[in-house]
């Protein structure tokens, strides 16, 4: 596999440059890579000495997190390194998660890989066929770790040829944000299934001379929610050879569902760019009374909704079922500092001042049962229970999109989501279409 690598950066390199230009983010992007990073890199492979100033082992982790969360990685790095004095970890912010990956690959190639970095957890794939993350598991084994102290929902791009090469960290799940208030002046229920979801979102509609002043439900323009959908009513992304998508009519449902909503006036389907904060600003000034968006935005949206703000699951179809997001952490397999690599991913893991500060910090998901068990945890979703709404929903999680074409074919879902939802393509035209570009795409 190894051999395949230089190719594969190339394509990869294009493709994402093309996603970066066309998609809303990638499915289960929540912009937390929009800000700025304090130690934000200029393209540059960084370098693997293996000693600072300190005399300490320097260990290179690369991540995806800019703005305020970076700003709590940043100090997350800080506990760490203030912690012990024999290793020092440098992090380094690379962009989006998709420039992070096309980076990553130019420092394989020329063999100035960091110790660990982050990658979002669809694109794990790519780099485990390429055969250049380090088999976690026997550092586990001797740390007394199992893929039992994990929460399981979190683990489906862990594990590929039968190595453990990635794990948790900074992770989401969509959930729905709803305006309480709204629904309480309308003697209207939480919607639970699709059909109370229509009903919900059509009573919500506020008109005034034809035009609509207040929409029942949005969502932003990402893959994430139609995956999330899809599989709700029964289908797969994938089917289970990988030789195809694994749905046919439980995506065309899915869309006319949408379009039906949409053309009621009862969704508002936004604008690709800044859609996240298009769809967030609508629901903290009352312009909506439900929202899908990320977990991740539940500390934003409760400081600016001016009303009784609630989380819930996804409403169901035939199922109960939503993906996951958010980034995984690795190894890479050319680390000259593996020992000291792992002693920092094991902190980040099990001491109350790595992730799981960082978890409390941000909003990300919890991803060890040692995590939900604390004290911290506990007090948190005492005090916040929206956040808890979104770790009870993964018992209902599924991964969908695993596949190492998957950023081509997320390519072409975007084509397929732009030419239904904004340019009112027929549903079933588009989707056959579609399907017959990833069936191409998948025998290549």
């Amino acid at each position: 596999m190894k051999n395949k690598f230089p190719f594969i950066a190339l394509t990869l390199a294009l493709i994402m440059t093309l996603l970066a230009g066309c998609s809303g983010g990638g499915s289960g992007s929540e912009g937390e890579t929009a800000g700025t990073d304090s130690k934000a890199a200029s393209g540059e492979a960084s370098s693997n000495a293996g000693n600072s100033g300190s005399g300490k082992e320097t260990i290179q982790f690369w991540h995806s997190i800019g703005g305020k969360n970076g700003e709590f990685l940043d100090a997350m790095i800080k506990r760490f390194n203030s912690s012990q004095d024999k290793i020092e970890v440098v992090g380094t912010f690379q962009g989006s998660y998709q420039e992070t990956v096309t980076k990553l690959q130019q420092a394989v190639a020329a063999k100035t890989a960091p110790d660990v970095t982050m990658l979002e957890r669809s694109n794990v794939q790519l780099f485990a066929d390429a055969e250049v993350l380090e088999d976690l598991a026997p550092y586990m084994e001797k740390s007394g770790l199992s893929k039992d102290d994990f929460e399981e929902g979190l683990m489906g791009h862990s594990y590929f040829n039968d190595k453990l090469i990635s794990l948790p960290f900074n992770r989401s799940t969509p959930v729905m944000h709803i305006n309480k208030s709204m629904l309480d002046e309308k003697g209207l229920s939480i919607p639970t299934t699709w059909d109370e979801l229509k009903k919900t979102a059509e009573a919500l509609v506020v008109k005034e001379n034809g035009e609509v002043k207040r929409y029942g439900l949005t969502m932003p323009y990402d893959t994430w929610y139609p995956i999330a959908m899809i599989t709700q009513a029964g289908g797969k992304f994938f089917n289970d050879e990988g030789t195809s998508v694994g749905y046919t009519t439980e995506a065309s449902k899915t869309f006319k569902y949408l379009k039906e909503l949409q053309n009621a006036g009862a969704l508002y389907y936004p604008p690709s760019q800044d859609s996240g904060n298009i769809t967030n600003q609508m629901f903290t000034s009352g312009k909506v009374g439900i929202l899908f968006q990320s977990t991740g935005s539940i500390s934003g949206l409760t400081q600016g909704a001016k009303f009784d703000y609630v989380t819930a699951f996804l409403p169901q179809d035939k199922q109960y079922a939503t993906p996951t997001g958010g980034g995984n952490v690795a190894m890479m397999a050319a680390s000259k500092h593996k020992d000291a690599a792992w002693e920092f991913m094991h902190w980040l893991m099990t001491s109350p001042e790595g992730a799981q500060q960082f978890v409390i910090d941000t909003g990300y998901l919890p991803f060890t049962k040692q995590m939900v068990d604390s004290d911290a945890i506990k007090q948190l979703w005492e005090k916040e229970p929206n956040r808890k709404v979104a770790f009870e929903q993964l018992q209902y999680a599924v991964d969908t999109n695993k596949s190492v074409q998957w950023p081509q074919v997320e390519q072409e879902f975007n084509k397929a989501i732009q030419a239904i939802m904004y340019d009112n393509k027929d549903v079933d035209a588009t989707l056959n279409s579609y399907k017959e570009e990833v069936d191409r795409i998948l025998k290549n």
